[in-house]
């Protein structure tokens, strides 16, 4: 990685920590640091299961479990079991104190962001608004990892039902999957293939299915999906370029894979990740393209 931009990245972090107030021990000048009040805030007016408030946080669990703590001290929260018979789903919630807190904490923040906007022109504001728009979507990039997942996987199953939901609304006639070349689980796992799955926040938000095929030294891909609300993230990109690199490592270097007209937004992606067009090499019944990129050679 290159060196200057990781000095300008950490330079980036040290004046907003410090711009926010993130290095006080009363921040927004209450009696609580950042990491209190934003759980406090997370937790919002219909609480939050614990596990989820972890995983959006991104928080160890006994740092977060210390958190809690210290608010349920202070009045503010209120960690129960939800009331269901799993004992090990405990829910935070809000106590009427802590929604009163909430509501000064919102205030307070608003005024905050107002004195960095107002020193500032009004030019100034919508290149910083834009910036911090564009900051926030790179960072939510950075934040997405992209696992090799079971088919059974509920996020897998969550990725492979949202996909037939999108191209049943945009093909012509819609879509049903028993009609299409089949990527049956069996076929998805080592070492016939494999799943990719991208989360972002613990949520899964992609997806992309190889179908490995050594003696014909090619590697297919199936089941290309993004999330709408991560669309524009660089994500597709990123499944496939993961996708070719898990093709390599198989020793395959071939990648194919057929699309439908309607997607004209992922007929863009392939041909700007280097695919090029070809005659059909079979007889998927909702393909109107077919691609193929060749694999440069590992170095060495």
């Amino acid at each position: 990685m290159n060196i200057t931009a990781i000095a300008l990245v950490r330079r980036f972090q040290r004046t907003v920590t410090q711009r926010i107030g993130a290095l006080d021990d009363r921040f927004l000048a209450r009696d609580r640091p950042l990491g209190q009040a934003r759980v406090l805030w997370e937790i919002g007016a219909a609480g939050s299961e614990v596990r989820a408030l972890r995983a959006r946080l991104e928080l160890d669990s006994g740092y977060l479990s210390r958190l809690l703590r210290s608010l349920e001290a202070d009045g503010l929260v209120v960690v129960d079991d939800g009331g269901g018979s799993d004992g090990r789903v405990r829910t935070a919630r809000l106590t009427p104190a802590g929604l009163a807190e909430r509501e000064e904490l919102d205030r307070r923040s608003d005024e905050a962001a107002t004195s960095i906007l107002a020193p500032l022109s009004d030019r100034q504001r919508e290149r910083l608004m834009a910036a911090m728009s564009e900051v926030e979507r790179l960072l939510l990039a950075s934040t997405v990892a992209v696992d090799v997942l079971d088919p059974r996987h509920p996020h897998a199953r969550h990725c492979f039902q949202a996909y037939v939901d999108e191209l049943a609304r945009r093909f012509d006639g819609g879509f049903d999957p028993a009609r299409s070349i089949s990527a049956d689980d069996h076929e998805l796992r080592p070492p016939a293939g494999m799943l990719l799955v991208a989360t972002l926040r613990a949520e899964p938000v992609g997806c992309v299915a190889l179908k490995l095929h050594p003696g014909s030294g090619y590697v297919q891909l199936k089941r290309m999906w993004v999330d709408p609300s991560t669309r524009g993230l660089g994500l597709g990109r990123r499944l496939l370029a993961e996708a070719e690199g898990r093709a390599a490592a198989n020793g395959l270097r071939t990648v194919r894979l057929e699309t439908n007209r309607a997607l004209t937004e992922a007929i863009a992606l392939y041909r700007a990740s280097g695919y090029r067009e070809v005659e059909p090499f079979n007889d998927e019944p909702y393909a109107h393209h077919w691609f193929e990129k060749r694999l440069q050679e590992p170095a060495g």
